[in-house]
């Protein structure tokens, strides 16, 4: 009898594993099959979150959405292969969604790599809505009275989701904030391409009351410029401050907050601020929930860290 190879053999090694993430990413949609096997044990050993926390729900549109929401996406904003539109309903009275022009999801491009190396930049954060930007979105929903009539900064956005929050519920890439326009009210709302390791504009410097990043101490090769923007654009007062949510990963976080205090900043590190958060990140580290079997606190567990100019009182 004949020996068929099965459709599907478990690699010998994690690092084949992330290669086979590397290779579906990159194949064209149309020829990328699914094979579930394959899947299911990417999805164990890639460091992209499967789900995250989901704390503000979520819906995807199908490919009208444009007409949908009554705002056409034409020329260089048309919807490309690779995008998709999510709806975020914010956990907040009577907010409207925010829509988000985001990436499918495991499509990625060889450009990608080209424009990171050629600007000196890092670009995964518009490979997804990482657990970290969900989570200080909703962490910013939770305490809006901080961002309440304040100039605010999000500092490497991605996507935005936690900026376009804060916009819709306080006094506080360009279609994403076209298509929210009417949802901000009276506040302003812009995007500006900000290179940490460039000199700022003179007319931002040190005008921010509040800025808030999600997961950007993991490159340490950024620490020092991503130091030096905060101290550069946060406003020299005793109230305000830089609100950062980012993992350990690793050493990482703690050279970040080295660096932090070697320029004269002041800052507090809080593993547990939110009930609801916390819950959930014992839940997944319990394995109580299987919507996340590759859950790694080291890796996607935020902590809180507050950055100020002078000492906490």
């Amino acid at each position: 009898m004949e020996n068929r190879p099965t459709a599907y053999q478990r690699p010998s090694s994690d690092a084949s594993l992330r290669w086979g993430i590397l290779r579906r990413s990159l194949l064209p949609r149309s020829s990328s099959r699914t094979d579930h096997g394959l899947q299911e044990s990417t999805d164990n050993i890639s460091r992209k979150a499967v789900s995250g926390f989901n704390l503000i729900y979520w819906r995807a549109l199908d490919d009208h959405f444009p007409e949908t929401l009554g705002y056409p996406l034409k020329g260089k904003d048309a919807l490309k292969p690779r995008d998709i539109c999510i709806l975020y309903k914010l956990p907040v009275g009577n907010i409207p969604e925010i829509s988000l022009i985001q990436r499918r999801g495991n499509c990625i491009e060889l450009n990608d790599f080209e424009v990171s190396t050629r600007h000196d930049v890092d670009t995964t954060g518009l490979v997804c809505c990482w657990p970290s930007e969900d989570v200080l979105a909703y962490f910013c929903i939770s305490h809006s009275d901080v961002f309440r009539s304040k100039k605010v900064l999000e500092l490497g956005s991605g996507y935005g989701l936690a900026g376009f929050s804060i916009a819709a519920c306080t006094d506080a890439s360009e279609h994403n904030i076209s298509i929210n326009a009417g949802h901000f009210g009276e506040r302003r709302v812009s995007a500006m391409m900000l290179h940490w390791s460039q000199e700022h504009p003179s007319e931002i410097l040190n005008t921010f009351d509040v800025i808030v990043a999600s997961d950007c101490t993991f490159f340490k090769e950024f620490h020092e410029s991503l130091a030096w923007s905060v101290i550069s654009l946060l406003k020299h007062s005793e109230e305000s401050e830089a609100i950062f949510l980012s993992p350990k990963r690793g050493d990482s976080l703690e050279k970040f907050l080295q660096k932090i205090r070697e320029i004269g900043l002041h800052y507090q590190l809080i593993e547990n601020y939110d009930e609801t958060v916390w819950n959930l990140h014992q839940k997944f580290l319990k394995g109580k929930n299987n919507s996340w079997p590759n859950y790694d606190k080291d890796h996607f567990y935020p902590l809180l860290v507050r950055i100020k100019f002078f000492p906490f009182s």
